[in-house]
């Protein structure tokens, strides 16, 4: 894999893990989730969508140099839904930006299920599989360094 080098042990080490794209926050409100994240930190809403599938409502708010990512589970029957009421709301997982998708998702996810693509704010997406990553959910997604870089303030500007 181009960007890997040798780690202890002789395994692949990824080195090309460009930014941290997003933290994923699950709820089962947006609307509720969003009174305290507007209204009492002050972030605003970057975009909002619904997926199919799976059926969830992604809301994503500017932090400066990375998002907030609301994860509201649409359908009550599903795998994140039954997760949300057994665990509760909070940090779901954890997203970085990389040059391919696929194959960084597949390298870290070495030795266990393949991973499956999907995608968020019409980037490629694909969650990590296996445990390695210390009990945090890994995700990677499209880096598009025009739009992360280039037109990404970095900072969030004092309320006006």
């Amino acid at each position: 894999m181009a960007g890997a080098r040798r780690h202890r042990g002789g395994r692949a080490c990824v080195t090309l893990l460009r930014r941290l794209d997003h933290v994923a926050v699950v709820v089962r409100s947006t609307d509720e989730a969003l009174r305290f994240y507007e209204g009492e930190l002050g972030l605003r809403v970057y975009s909002s969508e619904v997926i199919d599938s799976p059926n969830v409502r992604l809301t994503y708010l500017d932090i400066g140099n990375a998002f907030l990512q609301l994860v509201e589970p649409l359908d009550p029957e599903s795998a994140l839904a039954t997760w949300l009421n057994e665990q509760g709301e909070g940090l779901h997982h954890i997203c970085f930006g990389v040059d391919d998708v696929p194959a960084t998702a597949a390298a870290l996810s070495a030795g266990s299920a393949p991973p499956v693509l999907g995608t968020g704010r019409g980037r490629v997406s694909a969650f990590v599989s296996g445990g390695a990553s210390h009990g945090v959910r890994i995700e990677c997604t499209e880096f598009v360094r025009e739009q992360d870089v280039e037109l990404a303030a970095g900072w969030l500007a004092p309320p006006a």
